[in-house]
């Protein structure tokens, strides 16, 4: 299916928005309590995390081998603890500079229907760059495999309340995508308010975005659940707007296996069972696989 998307962006959706923050902590905390995380965590929700997983190397020293480890263990994280298990990660991430290293991995496994290969682009991690090298960021890293795309958006223009600009240069990069998943990292962590993440969102996913990501993972503030609270409520007004799923993504800062479930309950209360897909939820993350293989072990 080809989306034609506004030229200009309809900003009325936008105006009014007012979000009080004590409500939404008070509703994190009665989804929270009405679900609580058993422990030891049902291996079978562990199984399904790791599942949703987009793991990730970002690191200045990242080589060669950093990167084949890294596909080797998303496409068997069990290991030798695999007991039959089939479950992979959703996807691998790293730089543009590293995407033939990770399609080369990939394709050599056979699995290239299997584990996505995403690569983060445009400027990552402040999006302070000229537009045009911020584009050819995305065709470089599609053109040596990249099947979806983890832009960051200049978080100047949502402070400045620019969003035509904003809007404008997320849909130049939705064309630049093609076919390919484009995911947008808001920098919820530098974006000053709660209507701000909402807007930004919106914009966001207006411009075609198949996923809305909470962080570069580089903010002082990551991913918290009252964020996720907000972007899931974008979500879901989107969606009765247009029919149109989109994906939700948070990274950063998801360090245990219970802090993963818990954004499970928080997207399962909010936008559904369908949402509890890789298709429309991933966790970016690197070092939380290696937390939930432990936990597994745990209760093996």
């Amino acid at each position: 299916m080809v989306h034609v998307y506004p030229k200009t962006l309809d900003t009325k959706i936008l105006n009014e928005i007012y979000i009080n923050k004590n409500s939404v902590d008070a509703q994190v905390e009665k989804i929270l309590n009405q679900f609580p995380v058993s422990n030891p965590i049902n291996k079978d929700w562990l199984y399904r995390v790791i599942s949703m997983i987009d793991l990730t190397t970002l690191g200045g020293d990242d080589t060669r081998s950093n990167v084949v480890r890294l596909c080797n263990k998303a496409a068997n994280p069990l290991g030798v603890y695999q007991n039959n298990v089939k479950v992979r990660t959703a996807a691998v991430c790293v730089y543009p500079n590293r995407i033939k290293d990770a399609y080369e991995t990939i394709s050599r496994l056979n699995l290239k229907k299997d584990i996505q290969i995403a690569s983060v682009a445009t400027g990552f991690p402040s999006g302070q760059y000229p537009l045009s090298t911020r584009l050819q960021e995305i065709k470089f890293a599609l053109d040596n495999g990249a099947t979806e795309i983890d832009v960051v958006i200049d978080r100047s223009l949502v402070l400045m309340g620019e969003w035509e600009t904003l809007y404008d240069e997320l849909l130049q990069m939705r064309r630049v995508c093609g076919r390919a998943h484009l995911k947008v990292i808001l920098g919820v962590g530098e974006l000053g308010s709660y209507e701000n993440v909402y807007n930004a969102s919106m914009v966001s996913m207006m411009a075609g975005a198949d996923f809305i990501k909470t962080s570069t993972g580089k903010e002082a503030v990551n991913a918290t659940l009252p964020v996720g609270l907000v972007m899931c409520r974008a979500i879901r007004n989107y969606y009765l707007m247009t029919g149109t799923k989109v994906g939700l993504k948070p990274a950063g800062g998801i360090k245990t296996s219970k802090d993963a479930v818990n954004w499970l309950t928080l997207v399962y209360n909010e936008l559904g069972q369908e949402w509890l897909s890789p298709k429309l939820f991933r966790i970016g993350a690197s070092s939380l696989l290696d937390v939930i293989i432990r936990d597994i072990q745990k209760v093996q």
